[in-house]
């Protein structure tokens, strides 16, 4: 709920439980169940890309329902266990954007692996991220065709930093085999901003603004904090 000046009031209508099988049986905690990235097809299908055990569920009867398997983008089995694919988003013309948050691109450490398209069709493509101890943690659409993507890094020195960047939308109209995407930074989420585990970004167009919505994962570590964060993005 959001007031007349568009400050967030607080939620509604939440729900939650395990995600689902093919059969609709509930997932085992742990390996089969490591839930990263979250996104929405226009006909109202939820996708859930994993980790662990890299692979894509889509959700067409809502999250609570059955959920079978689409056809991951190719090398994503080849993730680290823990640094699969996190940020997943549909873009405004349908197509896919997938990023791993630990794959690098052969030969390319500093690089992500990243793909775009839709099952069956992916091409591979790269993603740079804003310094070496930052990581994609999840990607959103932007109305205009472009999206932005999260990152985030954690040190036990400097704890949790991170930053947001937008992908313009020229840059994913017609990328070929290995283009290098490079966000330009929107925000740094560090002090006096609230520091924590960033994890999830969303963009929506609200009462004629576009709004982006971060939120953390406190991991249920009583040294984390789920928090939301509400903007509104200019130009778009």
């Amino acid at each position: 709920m959001l007031g007349e000046d568009g400050a967030p009031l607080g939620l509604d209508g939440l729900r939650t439980g395990r995600l689902r099988d093919g059969s609709g049986a509930p997932l085992p905690r742990g390996y089969a169940a490591d839930a990263e990235a979250l996104a929405r097809l226009a006909d109202g299908t939820w996708l859930v890309a994993f980790e662990r055990w890299h692979r894509i569920r889509a959700y067409p009867r809502g999250l609570d329902g059955p959920g079978g398997y689409v056809a991951a983008p190719p090398g994503l089995e080849r993730a680290p266990r823990n640094a699969g694919l996190e940020a997943l988003a549909v873009l405004a013309d349908g197509r896919w954007l997938a990023v791993a948050e630990g794959l690098a691109p052969p030969g390319a450490p500093a690089l992500r692996r990243a793909w775009i398209g839709a099952p069956g069709h992916w091409t591979p493509l790269a993603y740079r991220p804003g310094a070496s101890e930052l990581d994609p943690a999840d990607a959103a659409p932007l109305p205009d065709g472009g999206a932005l993507v999260l990152e985030r890094s954690f040190s036990l020195l400097d704890g949790f930093r991170g930053r947001l960047v937008r992908i313009p939308a020229a840059a994913l109209a017609a990328p070929h085999p290995e283009t290098v995407l490079e966000g330009e930074a929107l925000l740094r989420l560090e002090p006096p901003l609230p520091t924590d585990n960033w994890e999830g970004v969303a963009a929506a167009r609200i009462g004629g603004r576009t709004l982006v919505a971060l939120v953390s994962d406190d991991n249920e570590s009583p040294l984390q904090r789920t928090l939301l964060l509400l903007f509104a993005l200019d130009g778009v």
